[in-house]
């Protein structure tokens, strides 16, 4: 079965045509369970989110801040496995039609087997894959699998990549390129800041594909912000701390849909 790379780009494109940004949301597998975090996703979704990311809950997480990190720690205390993310990317397909990515760190890929992994993310419907920290010269033997299941491979540019290092990186992507805003981890912060626009300008540059910001998104006023500039608005932390600061699941569930919402007007404010 082939996954749904072609149903990313058809939702991207269709923001574009719409002239505003994607609104792409972030929550790990298995937060705040592996239930709750599949019919959080979905109120995402319903909310207003285009696009989900489903993280793969790691020990040595490098590129996320704590508000994660303590999602993360949550999922995996509860012992989480990969076919639970797995699951978590087909149930919330299932549900809501829209575009699933997985955003993993290449060492359970790579121990759970490139091949198979790949196999049973089409299998479930995913479109593709966020690996932050599998370098572009050792990707082959992923971008090989991906590509013959139908699946996107997004890498992560950051404002230190130089102009060539760029171009490298996105001709071997597929789906869209992912635009770390600055220099650090996920979390929330005042603002997005030029670094961003800078990044995603030179981006553009050198490839055809959206170009999607994260890392300190957080606010509607942040959304519009980015939307901008970029292709696409990554929310992650955002959604994490609201499922953390919620008394109970009902309340959690209603605040990440709440979120999505004033996130979604926030990526139409195009001037």
């Amino acid at each position: 079965m082939a996954g749904n790379i072609e149903l990313l780009n058809s939702v991207l494109a269709s923001a574009r045509a719409e002239n505003r940004a994607a609104l792409v949301g972030y929550l790990p597998a298995g937060f705040p369970t592996v239930d709750g975090g599949v019919q959080a996703m979905t109120a995402m979704l319903d909310g207003g989110c285009d696009v989900v990311e489903v993280g793969l809950p790691h020990s040595d997480p490098v590129l996320d801040g704590p508000v994660i990190q303590t999602a993360d720690d949550i999922a995996l205390r509860a012992g989480v496995k990969i076919a639970d993310v797995i699951r978590t990317v087909g149930e919330v397909h299932t549900a809501t039609g829209a575009p699933i990515l997985c955003m993993t760190y290449w060492n359970p890929v790579d121990r759970y087997g490139v091949e198979r992994f790949a196999a049973d993310l089409a299998a479930a419907g995913g479109a593709g894959c966020i690996l932050p920290d599998l370098p572009v010269e050792e990707s082959e033997i992923w971008r090989k699998a991906a590509e013959q299941h139908g699946l996107a491979t997004v890498f992560v540019v950051a404002p230190s990549s130089r102009d060539e290092r760029l171009a490298k990186i996105t001709a071997a992507g597929s789906g869209f390129v992912y635009a770390a805003s600055l220099m650090g981890v996920t979390g929330t912060r005042e603002s997005v800041g030029n670094e961003a626009q800078e990044l995603v300008r030179r981006t553009r540059a050198v490839t055809d594909l959206p170009v999607c910001v994260g890392l300190g998104v957080s606010t509607p006023d942040h959304a519009a912000e980015v939307a901008q500039f970029a292709d696409g608005v990554i929310v992650g932390s955002a959604f994490v701390k609201r499922l953390l600061d919620a008394p109970d699941p009902d309340s959690g569930l209603a605040a990440v849909r709440a979120l999505a919402g004033e996130l979604a007007e926030g990526v139409r404010k195009r001037a």
